[in-house]
């Protein structure tokens, strides 16, 4: 399964379906399911983050999601447009989220990434049981 890491508060955002779109640098021709993992760094977390949205976890998949489409911000749906987590240049879409019961701990990578077999079932054990 394919995976990606995202900074601290934004993977807790798409966890909870606050945020269907993740901004990237960088377009991908992938769709399918998406692992969203929940970096270790804190360098995007605001003063009061972790207080606004207490028990933000870290270094772990939080949610499991549908990537659907890659656009360019101009190019949004009319749905989307505007969407305050809307910034681009590329906006990854995602739908059908599911937040984990429980966080799966597992390294994170740069770029899109494939999920460790081991932690790939793991994750599909989380999701049957949800």
């Amino acid at each position: 399964m394919k995976a990606l890491t995202v900074c601290q508060p934004y993977a807790h955002l798409i966890a909870i379906g606050a945020k269907p779109i993740e901004n990237r640098e960088w377009p991908t021709r992938y769709r399918g399911p998406l692992a969203i993992h929940a970096g270790r760094s804190r360098d995007w977390l605001d003063e009061d983050s972790e207080a606004e949205f207490p028990g933000m976890v870290f270094g772990a998949v939080v949610a499991i999601a549908t990537l659907y489409d890659c656009v360019r911000l101009a190019q949004l749906p009319d749905l989307l447009a505007g969407h305050q987590h809307a910034h681009g240049p590329w906006c990854w879409l995602l739908k059908e989220i599911v937040r984990l019961p429980q966080p799966l701990t597992v390294r994170g990578a740069q770029g899109l990434w494939d999920l460790p077999p081991l932690a790939a079932r793991e994750l599909t054990a989380l999701i049957g049981g949800a």
